[in-house]
């Protein structure tokens, strides 16, 4: 009969749970007591005037039912994908170029320094920094028509569906960068140069080695821009000029207008998108590798 081990002080039992207590409670106030609390409004009813406390449908019947509802959240997922393809292009270049092309630690921590520095100022600041440029009297229309290229001013740059695309691509394009240079810094250049001794060429090596090693660096960018993107509402408002809507924007609107439950429940169904895209995006891909 083997001897029964020792029975562990109560304080060390307990220290583990002690550990995790500060995060534990922070999750708690801070993400599930709200989420519990948005859930619990969209079923209420509401008039002009006040929130009355029920157990009701009609906030999701109405949602569901809106072809105005389906409209603006398609309008979501476009902008998202657009960015998201975008990002990822320009994300990867750029990673590439400072993992495979920069020797020097030095002029990398420069490059990464020159890329974050524009994150030291408000993200209103720097989206409406962008209307001089492409205003109908702009620096981008002027110089165009000033060599010629165009007889009047492009309309289509500014409160429009592009400017949007544009000034999205322009402040989260970092999130890609980052989790894609971690993700190539990772890559054993054995490997690289075994595919080389093979025959393959630089396409091949760009295809077959490197983007199949990055795709951890491309999940964790992807649900960084989703989740921004999808949940946004100030770059569609400012950018925008009243001619786009979003899931965000529309959410902003009806708070205006004291129907909170309603936003409550436009809430949930975004929140579930989200969350739908994201579970779909890393079903493949293990993050913690990565992490």
């Amino acid at each position: 009969m083997q001897p029964q081990a020792p029975k562990r002080p109560l304080f060390e039992r307990l220290l583990p749970y002690m550990q995790i207590a500060p995060l534990a409670l922070l999750l708690c106030f801070f993400l599930l007591i709200p989420l519990v609390m948005i859930v619990t409004v969209s079923f209420w009813n509401y008039n002009g005037f006040q929130v009355v406390p029920d157990i009701v449908l009609f906030n999701y019947t109405e949602m569901l039912g809106s072809a105005t509802i389906w409209r603006t959240l398609f309008s979501t997922i476009l902008f998202t994908l657009t960015t998201l393809a975008v990002t990822a292009a320009l994300g990867f270049a750029i990673a590439y170029h400072i993992a495979f092309y920069v020797r020097t630690p030095l002029m990398r921590t420069v490059l990464f320094m020159a890329c974050t520095i524009p994150f030291l100022t408000s993200n209103i600041i720097r989206m409406i920094s962008w209307v001089p440029f492409l205003g109908r009297q702009g620096l981008i229309n002027s110089m165009l028509m000033d060599i010629g290229l165009i007889d009047q001013p492009l309309d289509f740059l500014l409160y429009s569906r592009f400017a949007i695309c544009l000034v999205y691509v322009y402040l989260f394009t970092l999130f890609m960068v980052t989790p894609l240079y971690n993700a190539m810094s990772r890559i054993d250049r054995s490997v690289i140069e075994a595919a080389i001794d093979a025959g393959a060429t630089p396409v091949q090596i760009m295809f077959w080695v490197v983007l199949p090693l990055c795709k951890t660096g491309f999940a964790i960018g992807a649900v960084f821009v989703i989740t921004v993107v999808m949940g946004d509402f100030v770059t569609v408002r400012i950018m925008g000029g009243g001619h786009s809507a979003t899931t965000g924007y529309l959410i902003l609107n009806q708070i205006s207008l004291l129907q909170y439950p309603a936003a409550c429940a436009n809430a949930v169904m975004l929140l579930v998108v989200v969350m739908s895209a994201i579970g779909g995006l890393l079903r493949g891909v293990d993050i913690r590798k990565a992490l």
